[in-house]
C-alpha cells in the first residue's frame, strides 16, 4: 500500500512537442488558437504543461499543424501534473485495463461525471484552488473517461449508493444532465451500473468506497481514497479482500435493470 505524493508528468513533454510543430508551421500561439477554436492563453498553458488538452484540442492541433498523427499518439498516454506521482502508474494501467470496477457512497464516480458535475465537485474542495487548477483537474478527469469507449472494450462496473445519485450537485440542470449521462453509459453492453438498495439494513461496503483494476496482463490493483488521503493497494491480503468485497456488493445490490428504473425515477422526480 502506497500513500500519496506529488511529481512531474509527461504533459510538459507533450507541450514541447506541440510548440515544435507550431513553430515549424510558422504559427503564433494566438494563430494556432484561432485555427483550432481555443484562446492564446489555453494554447500557452498546454505548451507549458500546465493544462491538459482535451481530446478535441489534440486532434485539431494535429491536423492544423500537419503532425501526421504524432500529437495524437503522444496524447494517448498523456498523464498530467494534476495527478499525484504515486497515482500515475495506476492511471497508466487504467488506460489499457481489461476491467475496472468501483463502489461509491456519496458522489458520482469521476469516471461517470459530466463536465459540469466534475467542475462543481473539483471546485468545492478545501483548501480552495485557483480556476486554472480546477480546469486542469476537470480536463484530466474527463480524459480518463476514454476508457469507457475504448476498443477492445473493457469490463466496467459500478455499485452506487442512492445518496450519490440524489444529491443535486451543481443544481437541477447539472444534476439532470448527470443522471442522463449515467443512464447513457449504463446502456453500453460492457458497462454495468448497479444501485445499492437503501432498504438494505447492512452490506459489505460500509467501510467506504474503492476502485478495482485488472490490467491487460490480468494483474490486480486497487485504489482507496478518503478525505484527501489516497492509497494504492497491490499486496495481499488487502487486495484480495477488496476484490472479494466487491463481489459480495454486486450480489447485494439491485440488478442493472432494477437500478436503471431507480435512476430514471430519480431523474423524473427532479
Amino acid at each position: 500500500m502506497h500513500s500519496s505524493g506529488r511529481g512531474g508528468s509527461n504533459a510538459e513533454m507533450f507541450g514541447k512537442m506541440l510548440r515544435f510543430f507550431r513553430e515549424r508551421a510558422g504559427l503564433s500561439q494566438e494563430a494556432l488558437g484561432l485555427k483550432i477554436g481555443y484562446s492564446k492563453s489555453q494554447v500557452a498553458m498546454v505548451e507549458r504543461g500546465q493544462r491538459p488538452p482535451r481530446d478535441e484540442f489534440i486532434a485539431e492541433a494535429d491536423c492544423a499543424l500537419g503532425a501526421q498523427g504524432a500529437l495524437k499518439a503522444a496524447g494517448e498516454g498523456l498523464t498530467f501534473g494534476y495527478l499525484a506521482s504515486w497515482f500515475e502508474p495506476f492511471a497508466e494501467e487504467e488506460i489499457t485495463a481489461s476491467a475496472r470496477h468501483e463502489y461509491e457512497t456519496h458522489v458520482v464516480p469521476g469516471m461517470l461525471q459530466t463536465d459540469g458535475y466534475a467542475r462543481t465537485v473539483l471546485g468545492s474542495g478545501y483548501p480552495p484552488v485557483d480556476d486554472d487548477k480546477v480546469e486542469g483537474r476537470v480536463a484530466a478527469r474527463l480524459a480518463r473517461q476514454r476508457l469507457l469507449f475504448r476498443k477492445p472494450v473493457p469490463d466496467i462496473g459500478f455499485v452506487l449508493e442512492l445518496a450519490a445519485l440524489t444529491r443535486p450537485i451543481g443544481g437541477r440542470r447539472v444534476h439532470k444532465e448527470q443522471l442522463d449521462h449515467i443512464l447513457e453509459v449504463g446502456a453500453l453492453r460492457h458497462v454495468q451500473v448497479q444501485v445499492m438498495s437503501p432498504r438494505r439494513q447492512t452490506h459489505a461496503g460500509l467501510s467506504g468506497p474503492f476502485v478495482l483494476l485488472e490490467t491487460k496482463e490480468r494483474r490486480q490493483l486497487a485504489y482507496v481514497e478518503v478525505q484527501d488521503h489516497n492509497f494504492l493497494v497491490s499486496e495481499q491480503p488487502a487486495l484480495g479482500n477488496l476484490f472479494g468485497k466487491y463481489g459480495i456488493l454486486r450480489a447485494q445490490a439491485l440488478s442493472p435493470e432494477e437500478s436503471r428504473d431507480v435512476i430514471e425515477q430519480v431523474a423524473k422526480d427532479l
